[in-house]
């Protein structure tokens, strides 16, 4: 079930640079004393020793039969009372199936678990579980594998008054370089025709998952959880549910975008800047810069993606995201339910190994009654308050490179105009996120705010790294949408940030430029990612077995064993660069779509590749996971909703102040329903004192003393009150949908009346018998 690994100390360093004697006594005296409490507890142990340096130790754990039961119900794992019926929760096959239509992406897959009424495992009930005459199956190898990491976690290899607890700390202090579950025999397919039925469950989700020729085809989901467990299941799940919903925003968006491009012909605006020739003279963009002809920016207009369609396409995905979400609550339900995790509380959790080394004192925990590390509040408090002053203090860091970034940028501009070379423009998005990054991970290290549970340090770190990046990867978007060119003052009276001219939007607009940056994210920038993803592991797999053939020796055996070949894939790191890496994604597509139609094309597209890179990661590159449950996706989901509501008031304010949308709508009520002259409205001219290039006209909506014009005011009204009337529209029919949508299914609701009642007539028997006997004895002696 499982395999503990350890290498002699110094053996993949050169001679004379190995730890002390007295270290190397150590970490031996805690091994022994760690498998000797391992052995009381009742795990079966058997030993195996690698190469003919004898470098390498294998330590293969299984549990009996009776270990196994004491600990399931302890750790109050679900039993099966019935069976019944797999159900279908895959709406898109019901529906085809309804319409008769043959569905492509369905395939039938060899042994589907069974789906089973079930209830908490109890001993003394055992006779009422389907299967408990077969102590062989009865337990799921998941469920052997968390009942023998519970022990792991949990045994004492030193001390208990100094934490010394845990396979977790042991992996820390260095006794041991690997804990892992055995992977359930080889992935590679046989060289000779086998029935499905006979493949084990890893060569299953190779055939029919993990392959970039089942692209098109389900995600085996049962299949996931029974094999990696449901943490990592219903990361799939999501990735899967929100990958075919990108599919109705992606059809749309390229209708927006078809639209915009096709209207470009007959838009009277960006024809009269494409046929002015001469007739707008514009005001130099820098100190250096020369007057341009409006003309210039004829082949970037920006009216590509800046028409009404994209004010519709604003809404829609307010709308679509709000309802994916909500679809995805009751999905998240009725696979928690489905996997027996729908009632699942985190257990008891024990203190993390870091919480352990830290803590000042012993002291008794209120529920278990058991000595563990603790934390006055007090000095826990004094760490927070820390901690929050450092996180200031980065904040503070982060404006400080994003101005450093602006007066780069400006710089820069001012280099493309007098070279002509646009290939600095490169650097900019990208000249700080490396060293910031790092910053990061060296204040996490660091100022740890010592949380005493890994879910909370979890939680916690999966807050504040996301706040970081979104810090990170926003930072240039939200500049370029909200800030660049809304200071830039007017000729003669240009604003400076410390003695630099404030940087103005390109000849095509900031919102073309918006487009521009979104385009390289989702496109350059998620094609990078998944070329990493598909090379890193390859890489490290590589380096992992070439240090071990130096550890081993020349003579390596011909046919290595399982936990051999397991020992040389790569660790798993967990989820949270999977997530991330979606989440902002997520970000991208529903914060800044009014800019950028096509972007959930693009990441519908990368998703399709994801999945499968993922999947060929966890079932052939990675070592195999510990099995853990979960009954949903956790602080993702609030992170999912905070963006969802957040893209609704940044979607109003781009097309309130950085679109063309509302001046034009303006100028048709007002003045001309056709748009012809729109141009030369919204441009002004160079006041009198400006001697550089007198008559050049700039784009603002001033008089010829550069004070703003009545236009000006009522545009600043209309943009006010579109904002208004927008979120108040958009969030009252969000809160509709809300409501109209029930998180949990009402076909869901009965299966769990169902089964709860189940569980209360194998379980309270006796408890019957023995009332109706009291009740009898109590009427005879009336």
């Amino acid at each position: 079930d499982f395999v503990l690994v350890w290498e002699e100390v110094g053996a993949r360093a050169e001679e004379g640079s190995s730890r002390s004697e007295r270290r190397k006594a150590q970490l031996a005296q805690w091994r022994n004393k760690f498998t000797q409490n391992l052995q009381n507890a009742g795990i079966l142990l058997e030993k195996e020793t690698a190469s003919e340096k004898k470098t390498i130790h294998y330590l293969n754990l299984s549990a009996p039969w009776d270990v196994l039961v004491y600990y399931a119900e302890e750790l109050i794992l679900r039993a099966p009372l019935q069976a019944q019926p797999n159900p279908n929760f895959n709406t898109s096959d019901r529906i085809l199936r309804k319409l008769y239509i043959p569905n492509l992406m369905a395939e039938s897959l060899p042994n589907r678990p069974l789906d089973y009424y079930t209830c908490a495992f109890r001993k003394s009930k055992m006779e009422k579980f389907l299967g408990c005459e077969n102590h062989d199956t009865y337990f799921t190898n998941t469920q052997r594998q968390r009942i023998v990491y519970e022990l792991l976690a949990r045994t004492v290899y030193g001390k208990r008054k100094r934490a010394e607890v845990g396979v977790a700390r042991l992996l820390n202090e260095g006794a041991y370089t690997a804990a892992f579950p055995l992977h359930e025999g080889p992935f590679e397919l046989p060289e000779y025709e086998v029935h499905p039925d006979e493949l084990n469950q890893r060569q299953v989700l190779f055939r029919y998952w993990a392959r970039w020729s089942k692209w098109y085809k389900y995600q085996p989901l049962d299949h996931i959880r029974e094999y990696f467990g449901e943490k990592i299941a219903l990361y799939f799940a999501w990735l899967g549910f929100y990958t075919a919903w990108l599919l109705p925003a992606a059809v749309v968006g390229a209708f927006v975008f078809v639209s915009g491009l096709m209207s470009m012909g007959t838009n009277t605006p960006a024809k009269e800047i494409c046929n002015s020739g001469g007739s707008y003279l514009m005001c130099p963009l820098c100190k250096t810069c020369k007057p341009w002809n409006i003309s210039d920016i004829c082949p970037m207009v920006g009216y590509l993606f800046d028409h009404p369609g994209t004010v519709f396409f604003s809404v829609f995905m307010s709308f679509w995201a709000v309802t994916f979400l909500e679809y995805w609550k009751r999905k998240m339900a009725t696979l928690a339910h489905h996997w027996d995790c729908m009632d699942f509380q985190e257990e008891e959790e024990r203190p993390r190994p870091e919480f352990a080394a830290m803590a000042p004192s012993i002291e008794y925990n209120p529920v278990t009654g058991v000595k563990e590390p603790y934390f006055p509040e007090r000095a826990r408090l004094s760490r927070m308050l820390t901690g929050s002053m450092v996180i200031i203090i980065m904040l503070c860091v982060v404006m400080i490179f994003l101005v450093s970034v602006i007066m780069y940028r400006g710089i820069v501009s001012v280099m493309m105009y007098r070279t002509g070379n646009f290939s600095l423009t490169f650097m900019d998005s990208y000249l700080f996120k490396y060293f910031f990054n790092c910053l990061i991970c060296l204040f996490w290290d660091v100022w740890t705010e010592m949380h005493r549970t890994q879910t909370q340090y979890e939680d916690a770190f999966t807050f504040k790294v996301f706040v970081f990046q979104f810090v990170n990867f926003y930072s240039s978007p939200f500049y370029v949408a909200f800030f660049k060119g809304r200071f830039v003052g007017y000729p003669g009276h240009y604003g400076t940030l410390l003695g630099m001219r404030n940087e103005e939007c390109g000849p095509g607009g900031c919102l073309i430029e918006l487009a521009e940056q979104l385009f390289i994210i989702m496109v350059g920038k998620q094609l990078i990612s998944n070329v990493q993803e598909f090379v890193i592991p390859y890489v490290k797999a590589w380096q992992q077995k070439r240090a071990l053939n130096k550890v081993r020796g020349t003579q390596n055996s011909q046919e290595p064993r399982r936990w051999e070949e397991d020992y040389q894939l790569v660790e798993c790191e967990g989820l949270f660069e999977e997530y991330l890496e979606i989440v902002l994604q997520f970000g991208f597509i529903t914060i800044f779509v009014a800019a950028f139609p096509l972007a959930p094309l693009f990441a519908l597209l990368n998703n399709w590749a994801e999945v499968r890179l993922d999947a060929h990661k966890f079932v052939c590159e990675y070592r195999r996971p510990v099995a853990e449950r979960a009954q949903n996706i956790g602080v993702w989901f609030n992170i999912l909703e905070a963006l969802s509501h957040l893209s609704v008031i940044v979607n109003a304010f781009l097309i309130a102040f950085t679109s063309d949308f509302l001046p034009r709508l303006l100028y048709q009520y007002k003045f001309d329903n056709d748009l012809n002259g729109y141009v030369n409205f919204t441009l002004a001219y160079a006041p009198p004192s400006y001697t550089s290039h007198p008559m050049c006209r700039y784009k603002a909506f001033r008089d010829n003393n550069g004070n703003y014009t009545l236009i000006y005011w009522e545009l600043l009204a209309v943009r006010l009150g579109f904002i208004i009337a927008f979120e108040h529209v958009v969030f009252i029919v969000l809160r509709a949908i809300d409501w109209m949508v029930p998180d949990v299914p009402e076909s869901l609701g009965l299966k769990v009346k169902r089964e709860r009642y189940l569980a209360k007539q194998a379980l309270a028997d006796n408890q019957e018998a023995l009332l109706v006997s009291h009740r009898g004895s109590a009427s005879s002696q009336g």
